[in-house]
């Protein structure tokens, strides 16, 4: 039997196109209970002023609910509002933005044990499902909490449409980076480290394949845009099933991780550090990496480390400190040693493939 048999699924998941103007219909279908509670709103600044109309519409259709800017995807922020949540006997959560809002508004719904309702207004990986949330500790120093999956998605496709691409590319990344992840899921389970859950793994599989195997490749269409959000939902779901982040994240992700802990200023998205780090991971793993090269050059996917000002040194440096930034999680990281001509010759490969 599994050895963890007791996890939460959400209880709508809606795709729709102008699904914010009707988010409170969509609530009523699915939870009517909890309209008419008092709701706080959570976005950032500048998406409060971008979106003014439609976040003012959703704040009167749940009761003229409170919104608030926060100040920064942090843990203290976090709790800042998970204690006006419980002071102010507020309900409902509704969290309004990016992945920096989404993990802060679904931490303080965890903490408060509010109801928490998830409207992205990107698509840029999967945490807007996950059962973590990536907040920032000490000063840029951030850390991965576990917490509660959300109780109800809402994706507006007109909203998605009107995001910036990168931010899409984003999330094509984070789920194609899942090919190399069940790889060294596989690979820890051989050696004992892990054991595998199979309806996770499954669809941590099926979220790779619906966007991979996807005939419709205009990233601004409806039909991809519904695709693209249920692949990160279930990568999301796959994760809470596992109890781990296993099914999504493996040495690719590693590669990530020691970008964003030991390299603070190359400005890449996590999606987009994850697809790079996906190919050297393939040719670890004893892959062939040309399906995913070609994939990424069809969407116009950026692999080339150069285009984020990385060179071939700090290339190889990002990849010798992914061995050390998540000690005890088994990858092919642990069975290949660190082979600087063959990193030479995967930089040179990356920068004339792109």
């Amino acid at each position: 039997m599994n050895q963890h048999t007791r996890f939460n699924l959400p209880i709508c998941l809606a795709v729709e196109e102008d699904a914010f103007f009707r988010s409170d219909e969509i609530i009523k279908r699915y939870i009517p209970e909890i309209i008419g509670q008092k709701t706080l709103i959570i976005s950032e600044e500048f998406l409060i002023g971008i979106y003014q109309e439609k976040i003012g519409e959703i704040s009167r259709d749940f009761g003229g609910a409170e919104i608030y800017a926060m100040d920064g995807a942090s843990f203290d922020e976090a709790v800042a509002i998970a204690k006006k949540v419980c002071v102010e006997d507020i309900k409902v959560i509704i969290g309004i933005g990016g992945g920096r809002v989404l993990d802060t508004a679904k931490y303080a719904a965890h903490i408060s044990k509010a109801v928490y309702i998830c409207m992205p207004t990107s698509l840029s990986n999967d945490s807007l499902a996950s059962p973590f949330a990536v907040l920032e500790t000490y000063g840029k120093a951030r850390k991965t909490l576990d917490c509660k999956i959300p109780t109800a998605i809402i994706v507006d496709t007109n909203m998605i449409v009107n995001a910036p691409q990168e931010q899409t590319l984003s999330g094509i990344g984070d789920t194609i980076a899942k090919h190399t992840a069940l790889f060294d899921w596989k690979l820890a389970a051989e050696k004992g480290s892990e054991r595998i859950d199979d309806f996770a793994y499954a669809l941590s599989r099926m979220s790779y394949d619906s966007v991979y195997h996807c005939n419709q490749q205009d990233m601004k269409s409806r039909v991809f845009i519904r695709i693209l959000s249920r692949a990160l939902v279930m990568g999301g779901l796959a994760m809470e099933i596992a109890g781990s982040s296993r099914p999504c994240s493996g040495s690719e992700h590693l590669f990530a991780h020691a970008i964003e802990e030991h390299y603070t200023d190359i400005k890449i998205t996590h999606g987009l550090a994850v697809a790079m780090g996906s190919i050297p991971a393939c040719i670890f793993q004893g892959q062939d990496p040309s399906g995913l090269v070609s994939f990424f050059r069809t969407h116009g996917l950026k692999t080339d480390p150069m285009a984020y000002g990385i060179d071939e040194e700090m290339f190889a440096d990002i990849w010798e400190k992914a061995r050390t930034v998540r000690p005890g999680r088994i990858t092919i990281l642990d069975q290949v040693p660190t082979d600087r001509v063959q990193l030479s010759e995967i930089y040179k490969r990356m920068r004339e493939e792109a």
